[in-house]
């Protein structure tokens, strides 16, 4: 199953202090080079210098942080948070709070709109909020028939693909008339947490759980393009659009590489990392994945940064 040429080598871990529990998703500010760190379990959200390899601050007082976003139009960072329901923003130039928006319980998922300066925030029992970057104030609410896990905005379109687990159902969203349009099922496999979206092409990648597998789904029609088994407990799916490859990470301890090609999904590696290391990022600038490893009896908490190999 390896590829002869590993596609993704471990070049550093950065250790992310006493901090416990579980971590939740990932956001980076590029001109700073600072990624930021939803520390769940800590009630806290690190911040680590890529450059130094280190963390040069925590904004502590949280209420287990789930979804991390960073504008840079505005130069904040807000902070969805799972436990009160709340929206928070801070500052990215020394991290003072900002505003708050009172969402509803379960504030998870966060998705940026760079072009019109909006954040959408999953929450609840069934919602995608709007808010303004600019002005920190709520626009509306799109209704789902339950709790949103991963979802993606169209890149050059008005819609929004929302995974619905407990629905078991892909939801297809109009985010300018905010009202849901249709709905897709992927009759093979339950669980569709994870989610990913071609920036070239009409191709949505779908991660599901029960059991582990890859989907492809094409966005102009919602058929289904490929199937394909894949790791356990996978919670982000990460696109290489340079190398044409997905990254799967999953909680049961690997991370599955996958070559795109034509509409199909080939698994070219299944890579070990560290049971619950559930969360990833990928920049396709600094070109490198970052993966979230929770503290265990035996291991520390700390970001793992793999460099792709290949052209």
């Amino acid at each position: 199953m390896a590829a002869e040429s590993p596609p993704l080598t471990l070049q550093a871990k950065i250790p992310l202090g006493d901090v416990r529990g579980r971590i939740d998703h990932l956001a980076i500010d590029r001109a700073r080079q600072r990624l930021f760190v939803a520390e769940l379990g800590n009630n806290s959200v690190g911040v680590v210098d890529l450059k130094d390899q280190k963390v040069v601050h925590r904004i502590a007082g949280l209420s287990e942080p789930q979804g991390v976003a960073y504008v840079s139009a505005v130069d904040c960072i807000f902070v969805s948070n799972g436990s009160d329901g709340s929206l928070r923003v801070f500052r990215g130039s020394d991290f003072s709070p900002v505003a708050r928006v009172e969402l509803k319980a379960d504030a998870d998922n966060l998705r940026v709109d760079p072009i019109n300066n909006l954040v959408f925030a999953g929450f609840g029992s069934g919602g995608l909020a709007i808010i303004d970057a600019k002005s920190r104030k709520k626009l509306g609410e799109i209704d789902l028939k339950g709790h949103p896990e991963g979802f993606e905005l169209e890149p050059s379109g008005e819609r929004a693909f929302v995974n619905v687990p407990n629905a078991r159902a892909i939801a297809v969203l109009d985010r300018t008339a905010s009202r849901q349009t249709a709905t897709w099922t992927v009759p093979q496999a339950t669980g569709n947490f994870p989610m990913a979206i071609r920036q070239r092409g009409t191709e949505l990648l779908v991660g599901f759980r029960r059991p582990g597998r890859l989907a492809i789904v094409d966005t102009l029609n919602g058929n289904l393009l490929a199937v394909t088994p894949s790791c356990g407990d996978a919670d982000d799916i990460l696109v290489d659009e340079k190398r044409s490859r997905a990254y799967v990470s999953c909680g049961q301890g690997f991370i599955d590489v996958f070559q795109l090609d034509d509409a199909s999904a080939s698994r070219i590696d299944h890579i070990p990392t560290m049971a619950g290391a559930r969360t990833a990022l990928y920049d396709p600038e600094l070109d490198r994945v970052f993966l979230a490893v929770k503290a265990t009896s035996g291991t520390s908490a700390a970001i793992w940064l793999y460099k792709p190999q290949g052209p």
